[in-house]
């Protein structure tokens, strides 16, 4: 390899050596609870997703306008192994219910089945499981989540009956419970939550590191390769005669 400029490419390969050096350290299990780096990060930016993405008391309220509204819907289970589970879900909340040739049937008040389901999401998202489990009476291992998932499930294939039936205020709801209610109660459950304003210096610094940890490598590039006599310069301008 020929070396034009040997300072320039010793500086680059300080910087190319170093950066490795802390891209081995950000894999490596020392960031905490035997997390790498990225699992730190990632662990980090779920509790403060979860603490901006309390939706529910806002969906109970769209729900109390469902009080009254008898419906009678036939939803096609897309996994029918949640069948049972969903079916169980909707008597517990005072609907008659029956699974058949791949669909459940049930009768009821909206708002109360919709209802059931936000205090279901409400205390899997504020990590109240065993809470849900014994509504149920149910002991099995995250019989929990699948209870939330089972809810999902059925009111997500919900959705396109009640629009067939003109039932549009009604879909949208039912739409929301799901968005806004049963899924972050899901996807949050277990996770501890942390509001953006107590974590500024963190994250601020993981965002910091990011630009900076780029522009290293950047550096490190281009000084070895400017070392080497490759660089990049504009062209010069043919002068016409």
């Amino acid at each position: 390899m020929l070396i034009t400029n040997k300072g320039l490419f010793t500086r680059g390969l300080i910087l190319f050596v170093s950066f490795l050096c802390v891209f081995g350290a950000i894999f490596m299990p020392i960031w905490g609870n035997g997390n790498n780096g990225l699992d730190a990060a990632d662990a980090m930016f779920n509790r403060l997703s979860k603490g901006s993405s309390y939706f529910i008391p806002g969906v109970q309220k769209q729900v109390l306008e469902m009080n009254g509204k008898q419906v009678t819907v036939t939803a096609k289970i897309k996994d029918a192994t949640q069948a049972d589970r969903a079916v169980a879900n909707l008597v517990k909340a005072g609907a008659t219910a029956e699974f058949k040739d791949g669909a459940i049937t049930y009768s009821g008040d909206l708002g109360i089945l919709l209802a059931a389901a936000l205090v279901d999401a409400d205390d899997l998202f504020n990590d109240r499981g065993q809470a849900v489990l014994d509504r149920y009476g149910v002991s099995d291992k995250d019989g929990e989540k699948a209870i939330v998932k089972a809810w999902w499930s059925v009111l997500d294939a919900s959705i396109k009956p009640l629009q067939k039936q003109k039932l549009i205020q009604e879909a949208k709801v039912v739409g929301q419970v799901n968005k806004r209610g049963l899924e972050p109660g899901y996807n949050f459950y277990g996770i501890h939550s942390e509001k953006v304003l107590d974590n500024v210096l963190p994250l601020a610094g993981l965002l910091i590191f990011y630009v900076v940890y780029t522009l290293w490598y950047g550096y490190a590039i281009f000084d070895m390769f400017g070392g080497i006599g490759l660089s990049m310069s504009k062209p010069k301008v043919k002068q016409e005669v």
